[in-house]
């Protein structure tokens, strides 16, 4: 008897990850604030479609993150991750800074 392989159901070896169900939401934007102490204010723009005149429409979002070394300013470029409520208002901790105000 010919023994059976399982190659039709191995996936490619360059294939993405699915990601996770429950996978923390990770965004990108400008720091609009950076006076309060370990929390900055992110604006987070997304371009979306108009559902009825299919235009292009730019949506924005304040949100409060949490950033434990105060090296961010005003202009930086950062990425935030959702996380547990650390306070009223912050949802979301800096991961890094992609880009440094000019």
């Amino acid at each position: 008897m010919p023994e059976e392989t399982e190659t039709a159901t191995a996936e490619p070896a360059d294939a993405a990850p699915a990601p996770r169900p429950n996978a923390r939401k990770v965004r990108e934007g400008l720091v609009t604030s950076a006076s309060m102490e370990k929390t900055i204010v992110v604006t987070v723009t997304e371009r979306v479609r108009h559902r009825k005149y299919m235009k292009t429409v730019q949506r924005s979002k304040k949100l409060h993150a949490h950033s434990e070394d105060a090296t961010v300013k005003v202009g930086d470029r950062v990425r935030i991750q959702e996380t547990r409520p650390l306070s009223k208002l912050k949802r979301w901790r800096l991961v890094e800074i992609l880009e440094r105000a000019r």
